[in-house]
């Protein structure tokens, strides 16, 4: 993998990850494009790694309201009035389905399931959930409003996210609007919760990356692409929430059927 491949691949993942259009199946289909050759083991860790981009982009967002959990969080522990220790708890609670999901299924997602097909038919099933969410939900509540009914919900979404090319925005942004919670505060709720999943992913594809013949010649690339995927998801996140503000997330639906159709027709035509 040259720098080029390097910095394109941190754009896609900056921009996709948040987006919900699935960051692992378009991480594939720039491959596909560029025709860049990995092993799929290394594949798997360099996109899990450069995901560590992302997260660094939301705390740098988000700063002042994990500061502000955290410190209520060890005021609740201490007995004192802290009102935004609950959504601290929730969110280590809609945590525990993906860490369970992804320690039993962490072996299939280094194979072959990523295939350009499964890639296309999980991108209409992106579509499907983000349809389906914006015509059941009523987009009233709040995150303060937040049960363990919730927290559970939106972390099975979570969950389900970890099979090749289910978009984890797409899926517990869609949670969250069953859920009632109004397009902005479902993507608040979806992008705080990614933060205590993506780093226990990363330490899993870090102790890998250990392992791996080739993982020299991985570093200069996956520091690049951590870089620019940083930026590019600070960025994204900052559009995403303007946007959803003011806008249906069926243009999303829409593009991922597009591309979805598009990859299973590459697919079976090659």
């Amino acid at each position: 993998m040259n720098f080029i491949e390097a910095i394109f691949l941190g754009v896609v993942q900056g921009v996709t990850e948040f987006l919900p259009v699935s960051s692992s199946g378009h991480l594939l289909l720039a491959r596909q494009l560029l025709g860049i050759q990995q092993e799929a083991q290394a594949a798997f860790i360099f996109d899990v790694l450069i995901q560590l981009g992302t997260w660094i982009a939301i705390l740098i967002y988000y700063r002042k309201d994990l500061l502000a959990i955290a410190a209520d969080m060890w005021r609740g522990l201490r007995g004192q009035p802290a009102p935004q220790a609950r959504l601290g708890w929730l969110l280590g609670l809609a945590t525990v389905p993906a860490v369970i999901a992804g320690w039993l299924i962490k072996d299939a997602m280094t194979g072959e399931v990523s295939a350009l097909l499964l890639t296309g038919v999980f991108l209409l099933i992106n579509a499907l959930l983000l349809a389906v969410a914006e015509w059941l939900g009523h987009r009233f509540r709040q995150i303060k409003d937040a049960t363990v009914l919730d927290a559970v919900w939106i972390g099975t979404f979570q969950a389900a996210a970890l099979l090749p090319a289910v978009s984890r925005s797409a899926a517990t942004l869609a949670g969250g609007m069953m859920r009632n919670f109004t397009r902005p505060e479902a993507a608040r709720f979806a992008f705080l919760l990614a933060v205590p999943i993506m780093p226990a992913a990363a330490a899993v594809a870090l102790f890998d990356l250990g392992s791996l013949p080739s993982a020299g010649g991985l570093l200069l690339p996956l520091g690049i692409g951590f870089i620019v995927s940083t930026i590019v998801g600070y960025l994204s996140i900052r559009w995403l929430l303007n946007y959803l503000s003011r806008h249906s997330s069926l243009p999303f639906a829409l593009y991922c059927v597009a591309v979805g159709v598009a990859a299973i027709f590459i697919s079976l035509a090659s």
